[in-house]
C-alpha cells in the first residue's frame, strides 16, 4: 500500500470555528490517503495552541518553514482570502502540491500569477470547489453526457440565501469588495460551478450584479457598517450545446428559498433542491422522461464513493475531494477542479462584472 501522503494545513485555529475545523480537519481525519502531519497559523502562540487542541505534533507559523520540509508533500490553504496568494506562491515555489480553497484569490490577476507558477512547478494543485465531488451533481452531469435530457434547452438556477444586511464583527471583512471573498464570489461562485460542470461551459453572459444591502448590522456588537461588496447577481447566459440559462443569486433579508437547479430538455427534466449549498448538504434530486411526472431520481451506489470515516455534513465532499486529490498525486494525473479551472472561474466571474457595469453581453471562453 502507498503510504500516505503528508498534509501541512495552513488555517486551523484552535477556536474549532471556520471553514478548516468544520470541514477540512475532519475530511484528513477520516480518510486514509493523507496523513494530517502539520498545521501552521499566522503566529507562534496561535499554532502551538492550534496544535495541541487538534493533537498534532508539529506547528509552525511561517508557511515557508513549513513548505519546505522534505515530508510534506501538499500544502492545504484554509486562510481568509486575502491571504491566499502570499501563502499559495510560497507553497508553489518550494514545490509542494497545493489545495487552495476558493475563491483562489482576491481577484483575477492573482488568479492566473497562482495558476501561472503551478503549470511553471509541475505540482499538482486542486481548488476547492467540492461541489463537482458530490455524488448527485456527477449524476446529474452523467445523465446530460448521455444524453438522458435530450437537448437542453432551458435551465433555472436560484440560490437566495436569507440574512441579507447582517453578519457579524469577524466578517466584517468580507464587506470590502477588494477583499474578493463575498456573496458572489464564493456562493454565486461555486453555484454557477455546479451549472457548468453538469451542463458544460458557458459561451455567452449578460449580467446585473448589485449591492442591496450597503450598510451592514452586526449581530454581535450592534455596530452598522458600510460596505461595497456585490451581494446579487442576475444572469442570462447561453450554454455552450444551445441551451439558455437563468441564474440568480441573492443575499435576501429573510425566509431565502435557498438553491434550486431546474434543467429542460427534449427528452427530460431533472430538479435539484437543497436547504443550503449542496456542498454542505446532500441534494434531493427528482426527474422524469417526457410529460411524466416529477419522482425522485435513485443514486447509482457506484456514485456514492467511500470517504472514509468521515461524519455527514461539509467534511464529506471535501474529503471526497481530498482523496482525489491524493489519487492524481500517486498516479501522476492531473486533478480537476484544479488553479487552471480555478482561473477560468475568475474569468467568468469577472466577465460578468464588465457585463453588469458596460450593460451588455460578454462571449466567453470555456469554463467547464
Amino acid at each position: 500500500m502507498t503510504r500516505p501522503l503528508r498534509l501541512g494545513l495552513v488555517g486551523a485555529d484552535a477556536s474549532g470555528r471556520g471553514w478548516g475545523p468544520v470541514a477540512h480537519m475532519p475530511a484528513l481525519r477520516g480518510i486514509e490517503q493523507i496523513e494530517l502531519a502539520a498545521l501552521c497559523t499566522s503566529r507562534p502562540e496561535s499554532a502551538a495552541a492550534a496544535a495541541e487542541a487538534y493533537g498534532i505534533d508539529r506547528a509552525y507559523h511561517d508557511v515557508g518553514e513549513m513548505a519546505s520540509q522534505p515530508d510534506i508533500d501538499i500544502v492545504s490553504v484554509v486562510v481568509r482570502v486575502p491571504h491566499h496568494h502570499e501563502v499559495v506562491m510560497a507553497a508553489l515555489e518550494a514545490g509542494k502540491h497545493v489545495f487552495c480553497e476558493w475563491p483562489l484569490g482576491a481577484n483575477l490577476t492573482e488568479a492566473r500569477e497562482m495558476a501561472a507558477l503551478a503549470r511553471a512547478k509541475g505540482v499538482v494543485t486542486a481548488v476547492g470547489l467540492q461541489g463537482r465531488h458530490d455524488p448527485c451533481l456527477t449524476y446529474i452531469k452523467e445523465l446530460h453526457d448521455e444524453g438522458w435530457l435530450g437537448d437542453v434547452v432551458a435551465v433555472n438556477t436560484t440560490l437566495l440565501n436569507g440574512g441579507g444586511g447582517r453578519g457579524a464583527s469577524s466578517s466584517a471583512w468580507m464587506g470590502n469588495a477588494n477583499n474578493g471573498a463575498n456573496f458572489v464570489t464564493i456562493a454565486a461562485g461555486h453555484t454557477i460551478d455546479y451549472v457548468t460542470y453538469c451542463l458544460g461551459p458557458l459561451s455567452e453572459v449578460s449580467a446585473s450584479v448589485a449591492t442591496q444591502f450597503p450598510q451592514w448590522q452586526l449581530g454581535d456588537t450592534g455596530e452598522t457598517i458600510d460596505v461595497d461588496a456585490p451581494d446579487t447577481v442576475l444572469l442570462n447566459g447561453t450554454l455552450a450545446g444551445g441551451g439558455l440559462l437563468s441564474f440568480h443569486a441573492a443575499s435576501v433579508p429573510f425566509n431565502g428559498s435557498n438553491w434550486r437547479m431546474e434543467i429542460y430538455g427534449t427528452r427530460g427534466t431533472i430538479v435539484a433542491s437543497t436547504p443550503v449549498l449542496p456542498q454542505i448538504v446532500p441534494i434531493t434530486l427528482k426527474g422524469a422522461r417526457g410529460d411524466e411526472p416529477l419522482s425522485e431520481l435513485p443514486m447509482p451506489e457506484r456514485l456514492i464513493v467511500a470517504s472514509g470515516d468521515v461524519p455527514d455534513g461539509p467534511a464529506r465532499n471535501v474529503a471526497r475531494a481530498y482523496a482525489a486529490m491524493a489519487d492524481a498525486i500517486n498516479k501522476g494525473n492531473r486533478f480537476h477542479p484544479d488553479f487552471d479551472h480555478a482561473q477560468k472561474l475568475h474569468e467568468l466571474l469577472e466577465a460578468t462584472r464588465h457585463s453588469s457595469a458596460e450593460r451588455r453581453a460578454i462571449t466567453l471562453g470555456a469554463t467547464r
